[in-house]
Formats: structure tokens, sequence, C-alpha cells
């Protein structure tokens, strides 16, 4: 399995050709391989986000390559912003036919209970969590619409469906995202319109692997040793998501969360528990782990 800076590069048959897609959060980790895959399928792709620079390197990177594609620097909390964005795509390309909401606040925002967060922190993160997908959608529908249908994908997490602590703000705000994905399948179905959520795992972006494990890379192995799988995700593992809730292959597919976690979700909490308490205890007590055997 390659580094999270690496992408396993999909060419396929095209199935998006002659189709547009706008993704956020892309200048690196999940919305840089989705776009990369979106891209590599077919579609022309609009890149953005809140770093203008870095989003316009991958540009450059999927041109490179032949993709139609193009770089704007949003902020996704912003109405002016979202309804710039939508209306930069539709003027280049003529249509627009999918839409990845995947842009994520920044983490000191998100961390914390109720009694850590500032009011004005709060706000500002829901903008990004929940109030994009909401403007992308108040300004993305009716260009779906003219085309006889699109789809929709709201990247969510399991911290939506499940909770941890010091995440106050990230719980809500991912929790709200998969209601919201719902309600949109509901109101847009009869146009055409499909909305799906994924709710990733634990993925190794480039900041994650920065801030976790390039440091621990024990931990990391005894992290990706809990997952059923026996590894930890990649952002090409969401953007493979991604891609099928797009195509054809999901049309039947609408207000779905697809967990995609290599099963670390569904496991007995209470074995989870016991493995994490056998490993400190061999690696701080091997003496007394070897008397155990």
């Amino acid at each position: 399995m390659g580094l999270a800076t690496e992408s396993r590069r999909v060419k396929s048959v095209g199935r998006f050709d002659g189709r547009v897609a706008i993704v956020t959060g892309a200048a690196q980790g999940i919305g840089w391989a989705i776009a990369q895959r979106l891209g590599n399928e077919g579609a022309a792709v609009l890149l953005a986000d809140l770093n203008g620079e870095g989003v316009q390197r991958r540009v450059e990177e999927l041109e490179a390559d032949g993709i139609k594609a193009a770089a704007r620097q949003v902020d996704v909390g912003l109405v002016a912003d979202v309804e710039g964005m939508v209306g930069d795509a539709v003027e280049r390309w003529g249509r627009l036919d999918m839409l990845v909401n995947n842009a994520f606040p920044a983490m000191e925002a998100v961390t914390g209970g109720a009694e850590d967060v500032l009011p004005e922190d709060y706000d500002k993160a829901m903008a990004v969590l929940v109030k994009a997908s909401y403007l992308g959608a108040r300004f993305g529908v009716s260009h779906m619409r003219r085309v006889g249908g699109g789809s929709i994908v709201n990247i969510s997490s399991v911290h939506g469906l499940l909770a941890a602590r010091g995440a106050l703000v990230y719980e809500t705000g991912k929790a709200a995202l998969i209601a919201a994905t719902r309600q949109m399948a509901v109101e847009y179905g009869k146009d055409g319109i499909r909305a799906n959520a994924i709710a990733p795992g634990h993925i190794a972006t480039e900041v994650i692997e920065q801030a976790l494990w390039d440091k621990n890379p024990t931990g990391r192995a005894f992290f990706a040793a809990q997952y059923p799988v026996g590894r930890v995700g990649e952002p090409d593992d969401i953007a493979a998501a991604v891609a099928f809730l797009c195509s054809e292959d999901a049309a039947f597919i609408t207000g779905h969360t697809l967990v995609v976690d290599g099963g670390l979700s569904v496991q007995l909490q209470e074995n989870f528990g016991v493995d994490q308490a056998q490993y400190i205890s061999c690696l701080f007590y091997p003496s007394d782990a070897a008397d155990e055997r």
C-alpha cells in the first residue's frame, strides 16, 4: 500500500466523459484524490479550496495528464464564494453534474467540548461543515436539473454516526451533514438528482500522517492492526467510493450514508479495548506478558 501522498491512479473507460464536477477542499488529502479520480474517469473538474496556490498547483498536475481542470480559491462558508464557484464551473463547461462537498475547517476550530469551544469558532466551523453543503445545493441544483439530473456527495465521517470526547463541533457537524443529505435526496429525487454521504474512518492523509504517525510508526502499525482489514484508510479509498456513488452503477442509491472505514466501527468495543490493553502490557511490561504465555 502506497503512502498517503501517492495516488492509485485509475484510468477508466471514461464513464464521466462530458460530465462536470466540483470538488471542494481539493488542494490535498481526500479532496485531491477525489479530483484525480473523477478527472481520470473523464470529468472536467473544478478544484475549489481556501488554499488558492495549492489548488492551482494541483490543476497544473491534472492538466499535464490531459485532464480538463480549473482552480478557484473559495471559502465555502461564504455565500458569494459558493455562488461564484458554481457559476465558474457552469460558465467554463456549460453544465454541472457532480458536486462533492469535502472542505474541512481548521482543526483548532473543532476541538473541545461545549465548555472549550468559543461561540465564534463554533459558527465558523459549522459554516464549513454544514452550511457549505446547503449553499452548494442552493446554487448547484438548478444546473443539475437543467441537464436531467446529477449527484451530490457530502463527505461526512464515522464521527457523524458515533461520538468521541473533545469533538463536540465535529460530531455535531458531521451528524447534521448526514441529515441534510437525506433531506436533499427526498427533495430532489424527482429531478433526477441523487444525494449521498460518505462516512470515512481514519484516513491517512498528508496532514494526518505528519500530525500523528511520522514520529510514531509503531503506534501507526498497532492502530492499523485494529482494523478488520488490517490497515488504515487512504484517500484513494474515499475517491473510489465517490466515483461509485456518482456513477450509473449507483443509479438507485440515494439518501444513503456509505461507511468506508475498513470495518472499524462494527467491531465489539470490548474486544478492541482488550487488544489495546494487551498491546500496552507487552510494550511496557514484557516480562509479565511472557509469564502469562
